[in-house]
């Protein structure tokens, strides 16, 4: 029987009361889908809802076949294993007692003598060299994803849910889930920004504030339809606008004329030119024409208006946010940074980075790459003063702004526009609002709690954070910077960041990013 999930006149609010979706109505068959839509708009929460994990505040999720779910991310305890992950500790305990010969009977014939080849075999797929033993902790990021991806497909769903599969994963760990995708033979909902990926599948639903759309194909057709649709959008809001123009012409002018016929009539009626009762049925009949020409033009009126806010709503969900900032007038022949014969890491005796030694100048743009577990993360931690080392030095050449992969600036208990008043207290209230509607935080959304905000929403509120002051840092250093961003919000990103005179570190998988951003120079570990 085909996999189906169907999502019935689905609504659903938050702990906080608001409104996710209402009266829903989607259906996910076989094949790929890919689930898109901008950050906070209720994409994971949709998946929990189709996984069961949440329950409808009204409406129904069914489905046939089984469901796995790959989450954005695998938080072990201290001792979980690659064992503990796939759910077969048990049974490989019972394998090495029976291989030491204590296994009882009954034991052995509930055994099952597949598991570590199958085990090997997942995690082959994958690219990952670990056994049942190796603790996840000592994992990278994108080794744990890795591992998860491989648990997944170890299970056997019939239908995987895969949450930003891509997040954390080097060039290897990207081909692998597109691999992955390819070969698999059930049914697939994705929720993420990466474009290749999106390119590769069968389908796109997008979740917008005013509901759910699927388009056929992958994410060029996806974008062809979008551009089609914000065009019509905007035509509908000029001629919407140009109606009520030509409305408010129309009945002023109406007015104009009823309001020289009535002053004619005064003068005749003053002269004695015609009898008072012709006069005051003259008067009556010009007041009801006065009055019903203003009820048509209100009517008129009305009827453009919300023309009018029907479009421009569409072109609100169409066109994300855009990104400007103020210059940096990093001169071209400044150190930004310096690093010489920098080693560090967590353990002295075996440091992550050995005489590592680095230079920028000017507004020079540098990508960090390498694969899972080559320590990255860790030279920006030593580059940017929260890891010290254990030998070399540091040079920063002015302020930097460093966005970590949980956006450590902002204090999660204070709203976005106290975080920013803080970090820019040079900006007055006019200011701050002004650039954080420019992030999309118009009025009362600046007044969130930052620990309040999706994944994406708080990137977002970093970078205005970061960068909306009006003097913005002369080195920006971005760690993972597009993993909760939507793929539109990427893209504007991207446009923000060229126009960026300043330099820029960047840590990042996302070749397409990399490419858009115009990175002159890449440093490869590992």
């Amino acid at each position: 029987m085909p996999v189906s999930v169907t999502i019935s006149r689905l609504s659903f609010a938050g702990p906080d009361g608001q409104t996710l979706f209402s009266n829903l109505d989607l259906t996910f068959g076989p094949g790929r889908t890919g689930l898109v839509g901008r950050n906070g708009v209720g994409k994971t929460t949709l998946l929990r809802l189709i996984a069961g994990e949440l329950t409808p505040t009204s409406g129904t999720v069914s489905g046939t076949g089984r469901i796995g779910v790959l989450r954005q991310e695998v938080q072990p305890g201290p001792e979980d294993t690659i064992a503990d992950l796939f759910g077969v500790r048990e049974g490989i305990d019972l394998l090495e007692r029976a291989g030491r010969g204590e296994a009882t009977l009954d034991e052995l014939s509930a055994a099952d003598w597949t598991l570590e080849a199958r085990l090997e075999e997942a995690l082959g797929q994958l690219g990952l060299a670990v056994t049942d033993k190796t603790r996840l902790l000592t994992l990278s990021g994108g080794q744990r994803t890795r591992a998860a991806l491989a648990a997944l497909i170890f299970a056997e769903p019939d239908l995987i849910i895969l949450d930003e599969p891509t997040n954390n994963l080097d060039a290897e760990g990207r081909a692998g889930v597109a691999d992955l995708l390819a070969r698999w033979r059930g049914a697939a909902i994705i929720v993420s920004h990466d474009r290749a990926l999106l390119e590769t599948v069968d389908a796109i639903v997008e979740l917008t504030s005013l509901g759910a759309t699927s388009y056929g194909g992958g994410w060029t057709q996806y974008r062809e339809r979008k551009a089609l649709e914000l065009s019509a959008a905007e035509h509908d809001r000029d001629v919407a606008e140009r109606q009520i123009r030509e409305a408010a012409r129309k009945a002023q002018d109406a007015r104009e004329k009823q309001a020289r016929r009535d002053a004619g009539g005064r003068r005749k009626g003053a002269r004695g030119d015609i009898p008072k009762i012709v006069a005051g049925g003259l008067k009556r009949r010009a007041e009801e024409t006065a009055g019903g020409l203003d009820t048509l033009a209100e009517k008129q009126a009305s009827a453009a208006a919300e023309q009018a806010r029907t479009a421009r709503e569409k072109i609100e969900v169409l066109t994300p946010f855009a990104v400007k900032l103020a210059p940096s007038h990093l001169p071209a022949g400044k150190v930004v940074l310096r690093a010489s014969e920098l080693t560090g890491g967590y353990d002295r005796d075996a440091p992550i980075i050995r005489d590592f030694a680095f230079e920028m100048t000017g507004p020079e743009r540098v990508a960090l790459t390498g694969p899972n577990g080559a320590g990255k993360t860790t030279l920006l931690k030593l580059l940017t003063g929260q890891l010290q080392p254990f030998a070399g030095a540091v040079h920063i050449g002015g302020p930097f702004a460093l966005l970590d992969q949980q956006v450590g600036l902002l204090d999660r208990s204070e709203t976005i526009l106290g975080n920013f008043r803080r970090l820019n207290p040079d900006s007055s209230e006019n200011d701050c609002r002004a650039l954080l509607a420019a992030f999309s935080f118009r009025a009362d959304a600046a007044l969130q709690r930052v620990g309040t905000l999706s994944g994406g929403e708080m990137l977002r509120a970093g970078l205005a954070c970061a960068l909306g002051g009006k003097t913005p840092p002369i080195l920006l250093v971005l760690d993972e910077p597009t993993n909760h961003l939507d793929v539109e919000a990427v893209e504007q990103v991207e446009a923000g960041l060229r126009a960026f005179d300043g330099a820029l570190l960047v840590i990042s998988h996302d070749r397409a990013f990399l490419d858009a951003i115009a990175i002159t120079r890449e440093v490869v570990l590992g």
